[in-house]
Parts: structure tokens; sequence; C-alpha cells
């Protein structure tokens, strides 16, 4: 079984919002997701809009910046948000990490250390506040919504083992903290996953993988070395071949590209950004027929 994602990172009037949620659904997705970015949709607002216009779709935050949150505030986001949409929320956290929006919020950009600190703060407070039965309003699911983290660090995905649900990984390389992001290898990617295998002490939980580019076309090889010159040529062909953050080929190819991450890396659940819906679409019709 694979689970498909979209995560929706456009704002849009109130009616292109809901045209390009019930399309999600219309296309087989099984989680649509609104990141949490300054000039980007509100994300517990947008996954409210979500719920009434679709029925299917479990609805994900991915990821809220904790850091921007009070803990006991988020809570009322969560379980309020949780309730509104009959409990089709699940909770996507991560520590923030564009420094940027720290400065025109007019915030401090803790470092790297301090952020994951208001992580594990906020995790367990959402947990203390989904147990205190007087606490309004309450969740629909209980304890509360399935909990995703989000992230590359040592600390944070020792914190996701843990405690998560579901385990996200951006497919990105270390970079100094604030740095622009970029892509990192498969053998990186392994590593990361193995690291976080290590940790889990036998729980099982999803691991989920941002496929950060989305390309169908004909030519499998073209389309790689395209990519190679969008990323100014960091990676080579023969390593982009192996990324599951780049899904490239036909229909079929990338059919056969997700079956072979899942099995190398263990990705059950994979998300696109909202442009590639259409591309992935015909990908999750076939292999939900086989």
């Amino acid at each position: 079984m694979v689970k498909f994602g979209v995560n929706m990172v456009v704002p849009e009037t109130r009616a292109a919002w809901v045209a390009k949620c019930r399309k999600a659904e219309d296309l087989g997705f099984d989680v649509i997701g609104a990141a949490d970015h300054l000039g980007m949709a509100p994300p517990f607002p947008a996954l409210v809009l979500a719920a009434e216009v679709t029925s299917r779709p479990r609805l994900n935050t991915f990821v809220v910046n904790t850091a921007f949150y009070n803990p006991v505030l988020l809570a009322r986001d969560v379980t309020g948000t949780d309730q509104f949409t009959e409990g089709r929320l699940e909770l996507g956290l991560g520590a923030g990490y564009v420094k940027a929006e720290f400065e025109a919020a007019g915030m401090e950009f803790p470092r790297a250390g301090k952020r994951v600190d208001h992580l594990e703060n906020t995790i367990k407070e959402l947990n203390r506040l989904y147990a205190d039965e007087k606490h309004k309003p309450a969740t629909v699911q209980k304890p509360g919504p399935p909990l995703m983290i989000a992230g590359r660090g040592d600390r944070l995905l020792t914190l996701a083992a843990e405690h998560a649900d579901i385990i996200g990984f951006t497919g990105t390389a270390a970079v100094p903290d604030g740095g622009a992001l970029a892509v990192d290898d498969a053998a990186g990617i392994e590593e990361r996953v193995h690291f976080v295998r290590g940790k889990l002490q036998g729980r099982a939980v999803e691991l989920n993988i941002l496929s950060h580019f989305v390309a169908v076309v004909e030519d499998r090889r073209k389309g790689l070395e395209s990519l190679r010159e969008l990323l100014e040529g960091k990676l080579t062909v023969e390593q982009l071949a192996e990324l599951p953050t780049a899904l490239v080929g036909t229909h079929e190819q990338i059919a056969d590209q997700i079956l072979a991450h899942r099995e190398r890396f263990g990705f059950t659940y994979f998300t696109v950004l909202e442009h590639n819906m259409d591309a992935l679409a015909p990908v999750i019709e076939s292999l939900r027929a086989t």
C-alpha cells in the first residue's frame, strides 16, 4: 500500500482553493496538505475549508513552524480544527528553518537546538492538553490527531522516532543553520532513514518523503539531464536517477520508481507539490489498480 499527499503552497481565492481541493480528491490523493510559510494560505483555516468541500482525503499541516506558536494557543487551533474537520486532521510539525521568515515577523531566529527544544515542549504540551478532559475544544481523534514530525537533524529525528506516527523526510542535505536548502543524494537520504530506524525501538511508523520534482517525459535520461541543469550540476544523472525526491520518466517508469523507493527506503507515503498533481494522477491510478 502506498499513500499519496499533495501540499498546497499557492494562496488562492476561496473559489480557487475549493476547486483545487476538490480536484485533489478527484485525482485520488489520500491527503491534502497546507504548508505553513509567510505568503501562503493560513494552514488551519485552509484545511477547515478543504474539509467542507471534500469527503475522503485526510488533511495535513505540512508542516507547522512550531517556533512561531505558543503551545497552548496552538493546541486550541489543533483541537478546534480536528473538531471542525470531523477527525480528518493529520498534524505535521517542524522546528522551523527559514531565517528570513523570522526576520519578517520581527522574531529572533533561535539556534537549531533551541528550536528543537521548543518543538519537544510543544509536543508534550499538546499531549497534556489532549488528555485533559477540561480542555476545550476536544479532539475527535483520541488521544489526538496522528502526529507527523518532519526534518533532517539528529535531535529532531530522534524526537520523531519517540513521538511521531509519521516521520517526514525532506530529502535535503546538511547545510549551515538558516542556509539555503540543497538536494541530498540517495545515500544521504538512506543514512537518515537508517538513523531513524535505529531509534524506533520497534515502534511502527509511516515514512513520508517530499518528492520535490515530478517530470513525466518519454525519454527518462533527457528528463534527468534537464533536472541536472536545473540543479546546476550538483548531482550526476546517475545520482538523480536514484532519488526518491525526483520522479522522472513515463507514468509506468514513475510507478516502478515509487515501488523501488518503497522497497529500498521504506517510504509508503509520497507527497508532491500542487503543481505536480496532474502529472502524478495517472501513476496513482495505475498503482491502485495493481
